[in-house]
């Protein structure tokens, strides 16, 4: 693509991929993937982007989704020919995008692949970012599973050698409490609560993670979102750092966390940004206060946006907290891409070891 070249065909797909074993939360319950899949072609080379819509957190659909590619594909074909248009476009639809992130993600993502390997670079040097590389450290993460199947899916991690765990609150104390228990006495360790608005208001809040009494570093999304006053109310009373995901959809929203900075940590995921290019923008600004960053992703993805969370991390800098995903094959019955792009042992996805994520575009 040049700047007097179009794209020649955009493409919108539907991914489904059953899950090995069903995952749920407080806001949900998935037994396979439910993903935005888009082709971008030009030249005869094609660029593959993929998004996750959910309606509990940025209120999108797959027909909503469809609905906002179609009426955009025209023009974003025609306009957007290299870097610079591609920005231009970003910003000159940011209020489109707010409402319809992961729809735009997916194409994004497609164009951005296309622009790699016109161009014979990888994603990093069409964005003038640092080159991919290094050791990449993830979390486990453990649904809301039966106390059962927690401690025995806990002790396989343990034995992977994971010292960082995510676990999916119930709001059911008993239950809770058990399965935590399998975490309780295990050295070395640190585990942050993820409760998905669980919670009616904050004493309620409160008062159900006090009663678990288990030494998080982090609760995430313990009530309803955006609720900023009493999200602090918690972290107070609790002296634990809160996490903003579905609190945390655009950089606008940074204004609400000024005054404590260092009591928040924003989860952000590419698809629920709104694609890489808002991810980044996020991570540079909050690279320049206190707050955290843990670079997320939704239960399902796939490969290519593993890869795009990547850059993301990259970006975060001594900022990261924490990182999610890579879980490919552990999760799905198979992957978009082969091989997977997947942690391996102690959590660790080491770039050195995929000699592809150098090559053009997302290099998969």
């Amino acid at each position: 693509m040049s700047a007097r070249s179009t794209i020649a065909r955009l493409q919108f797909k539907t991914l489904q991929i059953p899950f090995k074993e069903a995952f749920r939360h407080a806001s949900a319950e998935r037994t396979e993937t439910l993903s935005v899949w888009v082709r971008a072609e030009a030249g005869g080379l094609v660029g593959h982007g993929e998004s996750c819509p959910r309606s509990y957190v940025t209120g999108e659909t797959i027909d909503s989704a469809r609905m906002f590619f179609e009426e955009h594909e025209a023009p974003v074909r025609t306009s957007i020919h290299d870097r610079a248009t591609l920005e231009a476009w970003v910003g000159a639809h940011a209020t489109e995008i707010d409402e319809h992130p992961a729809a735009w993600c997916a194409t994004e993502l497609a164009i951005l692949d296309l622009l790699g390997k016109t161009s014979g670079h990888p994603v990093e040097a069409v964005l003038s970012r640092p080159a991919l590389e290094g050791r990449f450290q993830y979390s486990a993460v453990l649904g809301d599973a039966s106390p059962e199947v927690f401690r025995a899916t806990s002790e396989r991690y343990v034995a992977l050698g994971f010292k960082d765990f995510k676990v999916k609150l119930s709001g059911d104390c008993a239950r809770d409490r058990e399965k935590l228990d399998a975490l309780r006495t295990r050295p070395g360790i640190r585990v942050r609560g993820d409760a998905n608005n669980l919670w009616d208001d904050a004493a309620e809040a409160i008062e159900g993670i006090a009663s678990l009494d288990f030494p998080f570093f982090a609760i995430e999304e313990p009530i309803a979102p955006n609720q900023y006053g009493d999200l602090m109310e918690v972290a107070r009373a609790l002296d634990t750092r809160i996490v903003l995901d579905e609190s945390f959809l655009r950089v606008q929203q940074l204004a609400a966390l000024a005054d404590h900075p260092h009591a928040w940590i924003v989860n952000v995921r590419v698809s629920k940004m709104g694609g890489l290019l808002r991810s980044l923008a996020i991570v540079d600004r909050i690279r320049k206060t206190d707050t955290g960053l843990i670079v997320g992703a939704q239960v399902g993805e796939t490969s290519l946006l593993t890869r795009a969370a990547l850059t993301v991390a990259k970006a975060a800098g001594s900022s990261l907290v924490a990182q999610e995903g890579a879980f490919g094959t552990f999760l799905l019955e198979r992957d978009i891409c082969d091989p997977p792009l997947m942690f391996g042992k102690g959590g660790v996805l080491d770039a050195s070891a995929h000699d592809r994520l150098t090559g053009a575009g997302w290099g998969l």
